[in-house]
Parts: structure tokens; C-alpha cells; sequence
């Protein structure tokens, strides 16, 4: 089936909500933690966060507007500073759970059942049950005219990953973790491995790293 734009405004909000979301495919799940001056704690699953860049190491994650108020999004501005959990399995309706409207003064945390721990005095808190935690500061914020979204952009400055997970090349099997992905709004998937390829080049194919 076909669709092009006219089709698309035609459908309703949250269908092509849930449409677009999950047609690009699967995403990271990950969950955001932070904290504000007064150190209020607040945690948020996000499937915006991507690569950006590995020297200096930069991630980058958006994040959408709304007439809500958006806690990690204010709490980011406020301490330059936050971290990024991997999710697995057993927590998976723990870390969906902190995606609802929790009032600010209300740690989600403690609301899902999920322990917070701070890592070599790293500002903003950690999931203790994440198998891969990333600690982040701010370096950029920009307002992206396009759609009224928020880029950050932030440097990664702190990293917590399980030994047997790092192979020989640096490569990160975050599979050999549990870690879990998403694809639209709430499916959430455990990635397989089917193969590493070698570094693409015009003059051979590719072969299978093992």
C-alpha cells in the first residue's frame, strides 16, 4: 500500500503518530536520567539518542516540544549534565512506566521501582539495573526551526560497561547484554545477532568478522 502527504494529513494524530514512529524501524531504548540544582531526581525512556560523533565522543538526542512541562529537558539546561541506561528484559515495564506525566516533584525512580546510584561523582543519576550506563554532559542546544524540537548534543565523560561485552576491537555487543531496542512508541524488541562485516571496500566484498 502507498501512501504520499495528502493520505498522510488525512489520518488521525496519534495513527500517524504511531505510523511514522514506527515505520523508520528499530531504535535504542534508552532511559535518561538527570536531576535538578536542588537535586530532584527524574528519569525518562527516549528512543531519540544517536551517534554524533566518536572524537571527541558526542551523542546526540531530541527532544520534542510540548505544552507539558519537560523535566529532563529543563533539568539538562539547568546542570549541563546527564546519563543515558540501556534497558533489558526484566525491566522493560519499569523504564515504559517512566514515560508517563509524573508531577515534578515526584521521582520516577521511586515511582517504577528502579534503583538510582551516582558513579564517581558524576552529577546526574544512573539506573543501578542497567547493563550499560553512560554519564553526558551538555555541550550544544539548538531549537530546530523545522518542527519546534530541541537537539542536544553532549560529550561523553563517563562509561559503565560490562567486561565480556567489549570484544578485541572495541566493538560493544551490546546483544551479549540483553539490551533491548523499540520500534514505534511501545514495541519493544530483543535484537539477535546475525553478522559483523568487514570494512566495505570497491575492489572486494565483504567478509564476516569473527
Amino acid at each position: 500500500m502507498k501512501y504520499d502527504q495528502d493520505s498522510l494529513k488525512q489520518m488521525d494524530k496519534r495513527h500517524r503518530a504511531r505510523f511514522i514512529n514506527s515505520v523508520i524501524g528499530t531504535k535504542p531504548a534508552l532511559m535518561v536520567g538527570s536531576q535538578n540544582a536542588h537535586g530532584q531526581s527524574n528519569l525518562a525512556i527516549m528512543s531519540s539518542a544517536f551517534h554524533l560523533g566518536a572524537d571527541p565522543a558526542l551523542i546526540g538526542l531530541i527532544i520534542r516540544p510540548s505544552e507539558s512541562p519537560r523535566h529532563t529537558f529543563n533539568n539538562i539546561l539547568e546542570t549541563g549534565c546527564f546519563t543515558l541506561n540501556h534497558i533489558t528484559a526484566d525491566i522493560v515495564e519499569a523504564a515504559h512506566q517512566t514515560s508517563a506525566r509524573y508531577p515534578e516533584g515526584e521521582c520516577e525512580f521511586d515511582a517504577v521501582g528502579l534503583e538510582k546510584e551516582f558513579l564517581d561523582g558524576f552529577t546526574a543519576p544512573f539506573v543501578a539495573q542497567a547493563p550499560i550506563k553512560l554519564g553526558v554532559t551538555l555541550v550544544e542546544h539548538q531549537l530546530l526551526a523545522v518542527n519546534k524540537t530541541h537537539l542536544i548534543i553532549g560529550e561523553i565523560q563517563l562509561l559503565d560497561v560490562p567486561e565480556n561485552a567489549v570484544n578485541h576491537d572495541g566493538f560493544v555487543d551490546i546483544i551479549a547484554t540483553g539490551t533491548v531496542a523499540v520500534t514505534g512508541l511501545d514495541h519493544y524488541v530483543q535484537p539477535t545477532s546475525l553478522k559483523r562485516l568487514s570494512y566495505a571496500k570497491v575492489d572486494r566484498w565483504p567478509e564476516e568478522i569473527q
